[in-house]
């Protein structure tokens, strides 16, 4: 089987920071902010390398998953926090919330996307900016998920890995990820959603958590969204308390 931790390593090798576009992109919006907070930090590159790279200010990363973060704590300089954007109680804390590596998708619920974006919204400081990106409807992405597109690693050991499509149920579409050895033995299958929201329907959502829209581009070189962009690339501000619903305020992720 393959284990947690070697799971957690595995997401190192296949999100290695700085081999992306989406990374240069980020990582140029975390220097210019003073305290920055990334939700579903995974084992916490971009913070690594924002160190690496002297950002002098507070650096928090927060993920529910312990094996991620236990390979992220291997930096003690950054703060680490266990849990999910709902269950912060953060108030006017930070200057940058980002969410990468399509980590906004697997909000699938609307009272869990409305909840996050509420407590996202509550932890920035009046004009902080939230930003994000989510994999534009239109492009279909998922059609690429089959085993007919697998991937092969060394590390943690020799692997396969591929995806399967089990549903898509209108914006949500359900997969699953398979790990096994180069002999076609399985080793361990995860299961996932993701949501695929359009540029409307986003904006619903964020102006009603009292964000406005800044800038959103296509891809990652901040070209124009169009309807063959294959990302939705957001930075909202954050102009107004939330409207309506709000998340219930619970105990702090602990560190």
């Amino acid at each position: 089987m393959l284990s947690d931790d070697e799971a957690a390593e595995l997401y190192d090798v296949l999100n290695h920071w700085g081999d992306f576009p989406a990374d240069h992109f980020y990582g140029a919006l975390v220097e210019s902010a003073r305290n920055v907070l990334d939700v579903g930090c995974g084992t916490g590159g971009m913070l690594h390398h924002a160190r690496d790279r002297g950002h002098r200010g507070r650096l928090v990363g927060l993920d529910p998953d312990r094996a991620a973060l236990a390979r992220a704590r291997r930096r003690t300089d950054v703060e680490w926090w266990e849990g999910t954007a709902a269950a912060l109680s953060s108030e006017a804390e930070f200057d940058l919330v980002t969410m990468t590596g399509h980590a906004f998708q697997c909000l699938t619920a609307d009272d869990d996307l409305r909840d996050s974006l509420a407590a996202i919204r509550r932890a920035l400081r009046p004009g902080g900016r939230f930003a994000f990106e989510t994999r534009h409807p239109r492009a279909k992405a998922w059609e690429d998920w089959t085993p007919a597109h697998p991937v092969t690693v060394s590390r943690p050991r020799p692997l396969r890995l591929w995806h399967e499509v089990e549903s898509v149920v209108g914006d949500v579409v359900s997969f699953s990820e398979t790990a096994a050895d180069p002999e076609g033995t399985v080793l361990r299958v995860d299961r996932a959603s993701l949501r695929f929201l359009g540029p409307a329907e986003l904006d619903e959502f964020l102006t009603a958590a009292g964000f406005a829209v800044e800038e959103r581009f296509g891809d990652w070189e901040r070209g124009p969204l169009t309807e063959r962009s294959r990302e939705i690339v957001t930075v909202a501000s954050a102009v107004r308390p939330p409207q309506g619903r709000a998340a219930q305020a619970a105990p702090a992720p602990k560190p």
